[in-house]
Parts: C-alpha cells; sequence; structure tokens
C-alpha cells in the first residue's frame, strides 16, 4: 500500500530527532495494537497484511482491506454503518479501565 505519514520509513525527517528507531515492522504492529485497542469498542478487528495493507474485520464477518490507518477510519464507519468519535465519553471510559 501506500505510504501513511506515521510510517518513519515513509517521512523519516518527521521522526529524526527520536532515540528510539525500532524496525518498520514493529512500529506497524505497534500502531496496529494501539488502533486496535479503539477498535474493539466498536467490534472491529485490523491485522497486518504482508507489511502493505491491513484487512479490517468486525464482528459480523464484513472484511475490508485497506492501504493505511487514515483509510482504514472510514471503512471502519462503513462496515458499521456508525461514525466513530475518538473524544466520545463511553469510548475514553473503555480504553481507561484497559
Amino acid at each position: 500500500g501506500r505510504g501513511h505519514w506515521t510510517d518513519s520509513s515513509t517521512n523519516p525527517d518527521a521522526f529524526a530527532a527520536r532515540d528510539d528507531t525500532g524496525t518498520t515492522l514493529r512500529e506497524r504492529q505497534e500502531r496496529t495494537r494501539l488502533v486496535n485497542r479503539v477498535l474493539k469498542y466498536y467490534g472491529l478487528g485490523l491485522k497486518d497484511w504482508s507489511g502493505n495493507a491491513y484487512i479490517l474485520k468486525g464482528n459480523t464477518g464484513k472484511t475490508a482491506i485497506v492501504d493505511n490507518l487514515a483509510q482504514m477510519w472510514s471503512e471502519a464507519e462503513t462496515l458499521t454503518g456508525r461514525r466513530f468519535d475518538p473524544l466520545a465519553d463511553d469510548l475514553i471510559t473503555d480504553l481507561a479501565s484497559d
């Protein structure tokens, strides 16, 4: 898939001051883990697909392949039929309880 601004390999200057340089795969795995904490609240899950795309899957079995995290959020809303609000009180409470 196309590179996303959160990928240090796509935008190395934005990450130049970091002490922990990690591998691209490790960065991607960490982003996926964090995103899954939010998606779980909406009944969705995200898996890396060969390091160049993601598979987004809902509890109902609906699935979508997305290139990057920006595309994933809009596709997640399509799969669930719900608008995602990252500042929703219920979501924040759920994340804080983990």
